[in-house]
């Protein structure tokens, strides 16, 4: 189901830990009504970089969040984050031109110089902006981009 231009609630809950797990990744109503959200988010930051976006995760369902050993607060679990790249662009550039551009989110998180995370958040959007440093012992965050 398209659910804007560019995204389809399929690509917006696709998991592979779902899959591997045996686990239902399937969005309720206000889930998707997020997700709709979330993509027209998705559809700003394309328009800003110019060229397609690949979201290696969007929504999961509690036990999917789980399994991948993401946060107990995780907004992907309202269908209120993605994590996404672009091909060409690394994930710090894209960190950077999504920090310095008017759109709205209340999470962005360059996560292991890997990918970037993008949070929306019902209420008050606080354009806050951390790094994530993994380790053995777990995941630390810094404030801005590092």
């Amino acid at each position: 189901m398209q659910i804007s231009e560019h995204f389809t609630l399929e690509e917006l809950t696709a998991s592979q830990a779902a899959v591997r797990n045996g686990l239902d990744n399937r969005p309720g109503l206000e889930e998707v009504k997020n997700l709709r959200w979330l993509a027209g988010t998705l559809e700003e930051v394309r328009k800003l970089v110019g060229k397609p976006i690949h979201v290696s995760s969007a929504y999961r369902s509690p036990a999917v969040n789980k399994a991948v050993g993401g946060s107990v607060k995780s907004a992907h679990m309202r269908g209120l984050a993605a994590d996404i790249t672009v091909s060409g662009m690394t994930s710090r550039d894209l960190a950077e031109l999504i920090r310095s551009s008017s759109i709205a989110y209340d999470q962005l998180i360059l996560e292991f110089g890997q990918w970037v995370h993008i949070g929306l958040a019902e209420g008050i959007m606080r354009h806050q902006v951390l790094t994530a440093h993994f380790s053995p012992t777990g995941v630390t965050y810094t404030q801005g981009i590092s």
